[in-house]
């Protein structure tokens, strides 16, 4: 009973590590670590976009929707995870933010719910079908000046370690 305890904590942390790492190398510009989450027979619909099948062709086209993107931020949180061997559904809300150089100063804002499946391989855990449910968006402008008050966006590069003395 322990060992499968133990078991079902490692499958649910390991798939929200794949979850996190998908949203967080989609906002670093790192189409490697997002395709290395993805399986490769993937199928992926966002919104109401034709679905999209393949992780090739996913990584493909986030890279072409978010390539005018000089800012992104996702928030994600993972409510449910459901194992079945090697199995697993996952039900996961999303609040992104984007700034797009073709419209600096407005702050692309998304909220919406990933249903996810992710089948486990020889590589671990993998996303293999997404499903992407918009529930609203909206755009907004810093119009108090905030940003720059508190010193604005920054710094564009984020030092590999702190400075020592």
């Amino acid at each position: 009973m322990a060992d499968t305890a133990i078991q079902a904590l490692l499958d649910r942390t390991e798939i929200t590590d794949t979850i996190y790492r998908y949203a967080s190398c989609i906002d670093r510009r790192d189409n490697d670590g997002v395709r290395a989450v993805l399986a490769d027979d993937l199928w992926a619909q966002y919104g109401n976009a034709d679905p999209i099948t393949g992780g090739d062709n996913v990584v493909k086209w986030i890279d072409e929707f978010t390539r005018d993107c000089v800012y992104q931020h996702h928030f994600l949180s993972v409510y449910h995870v459901d194992v079945a061997g090697d199995v697993a559904d996952a039900l996961v809300y999303h609040t992104s933010h984007q700034e797009f150089g073709s419209d600096p100063g407005t702050m692309h804002i998304l909220v919406a719910r990933y249903h996810l499946r992710l089948s486990r391989g020889s590589g671990g855990w993998r996303i293999s079908r997404l499903v992407f449910e918009i529930g609203w968006g909206d755009r907004r402008t810093d119009s108090t000046g905030y940003l720059a008050e508190v010193g604005g966006r920054g710094p564009a590069i984020v030092p590999s370690a702190p400075p020592t003395s």
